[in-house]
């Protein structure tokens, strides 16, 4: 099991966020978001954090640090070490299995990601069977989207993307790229674009808990 940053906003709650961080951060990175985020009148909700395991990172020199997969190369068609990505969704896997366990429905399970870790459930979400909330895909892209496939049986559910024009990292075309592809495959994708590199924003952090708010108002 990952080792997990976690917060909660309430007793007992009835929702959780599991939110994967990005290449070289860890768990710690979105949690000060929280407070940002969250608005009076939700229900509680429990914030998972996850330390993505350290490992070489090929285009980086092979210099170790925390990754969701290794990076290969700079073309996006080919870049994502997809062994590596298999292996984050099943540790994916693991973590909603425990949430589950610790009394969250399924159906009130969201997935979240920033760039690596976006990268990682836009893929788990194509294969996943069971009931989710709904995706949060920040400052990401699909891997291999020209080849990506989605199982009859994948969950239907909605996907928040959002991505900075001016990003250095994953550029916009990429971004959009694989919001096409997500809606060709049938997945519902809310798309968003803000004037910013690879990061996130005050406007996209309210854009976002809009969002989330139509959800949990009707769960």
């Amino acid at each position: 099991m990952l080792e997990t940053v976690e917060q909660e906003t309430g007793a007992s709650p009835q929702w959780s966020i599991i939110w994967l961080h990005g290449l070289g951060a860890d768990g710690h990175d979105f949690a000060p978001i929280v407070p940002e985020l969250v608005r009076p009148g939700w229900p509680a909700l429990r914030f998972v954090f996850p330390h993505a395991p350290v490992r070489p990172i090929t285009i980086n020199n092979g210099v170790p640090m925390r990754g969701w997969y290794d990076i290969v190369g700079m073309d996006f068609r080919s870049r994502a070490d997809m062994d590596g990505v298999r292996a984050s969704v099943a540790g994916l896997e693991a973590l909603v299995a425990r949430e589950i366990e610790r009394g969250i429905a399924a159906e009130h399970i969201f997935l979240a990601g920033f760039s690596q870790g976006g990268a990682v459930i836009l893929t788990a979400a194509l294969a996943w069977t069971a009931p989710l909330a709904g995706l949060i895909a920040l400052s990401t892209y699909l891997p291999e989207a020209e080849a990506a496939h989605r199982i009859e049986a994948a969950v239907q559910a909605p996907v928040f993307m959002a991505h900075g024009a001016q990003d250095p990292v994953i550029p916009l075309p990429v971004a959009e790229h694989s919001a096409d592809a997500l809606r060709s495959l049938g997945l519902d994708v809310e798309w968003h674009r803000y004037p910013m590199a690879h990061q996130v924003c005050a406007e996209e952090i309210h854009a976002l808990g809009d969002w989330l708010q139509l959800r949990l108002s009707a769960g």
